[in-house]
């Protein structure tokens, strides 16, 4: 888990500020200018480590300075029509509407997020629900072992219970002070940061905890069925 109070953090999210000025102000020089402030944005964050030791930047990632879109087949983004059912290995599931999730204990939270085609973006701030909330309200049952995300259009992503209960896990309908555009999954999305991005479903419907791992849509289509950033597990 990130540290609020590391002053290299920031300063990463000084210089966040600074580009998205800079870029509204400099049109004519944008994508040149986006990828010098891509190079030192990494070497600031190779120079960092965590609190647990681990470098701010895994291999083989170029830190940028917002959120890229990465495509997938989208949800309904309409808050009206969105439920969270939280099923499963559970003693008592139950189904959020957005309004609920709302007015549930919302914390916002500033996460690294690292996409496995090889870009992360450093102290993003995310706003939401933590997921460990949520599965203590449902009622964990002893033999639960994994959480499957379930989101629009069948498409599913598993991550082992211990890590789904990490602090920083979200259940997460803003980013950077507004509401998630329907590229980054609104209404709701998860956000795993300790794991590849695709581990962090977008247009999430559903937090299923199960018994037994089931890979998801990408891990049954060659990538690593863990997923950590620090050791590149990024295929099988």
């Amino acid at each position: 888990m990130n540290d609020p109070d590391d002053p290299t953090l920031e300063q990463l999210m000084a210089r966040r500020r600074f580009i998205r000025t800079a870029a509204a102000g400099t049109v004519v020089s944008a994508l040149g200018a986006s990828w010098l402030l891509s190079d030192a944005l990494t070497g600031e964050a190779r120079a960092a480590t965590r609190a647990d030791g681990r470098p701010r930047l895994p291999p083989g990632q170029r830190a940028l300075a917002r959120l890229k879109p990465m495509g997938g087949d989208a949800g309904d983004p309409s808050p009206g029509g969105f439920r969270l059912r939280v099923h499963g290995a559970v003693e008592r599931p139950f189904t959020l509407t957005f309004q609920q999730l709302l007015a549930e204990s919302n914390v916002t939270l500033p996460l690294d997020v690292h996409c496995v085609t090889g870009w992360s973006v450093l102290g993003a701030s995310f706003t939401g629900l933590r997921l460990r909330a949520l599965l203590e309200r449902a009622g964990l049952r002893r033999e639960g072992r994994y959480v499957v995300f379930e989101a629009a259009h069948g498409y599913t992503a598993n991550v082992p219970l211990s890590s789904a209960l990490a602090p920083s896990v979200l259940v997460a309908h803003r980013l950077d002070g507004r509401p998630l555009s329907r590229a980054h999954g609104a209404p709701v999305r998860a956000i795993v940061p300790d794991l590849y991005f695709w581990k962090s479903a977008k247009w999430l419907t559903g937090v299923r905890v199960v018994t037994r791992d089931e890979p998801g849509y990408w891990e049954r289509r060659g990538y690593h069925n863990r997923a950590d950033p620090w050791r590149e597990e990024r295929h099988a």
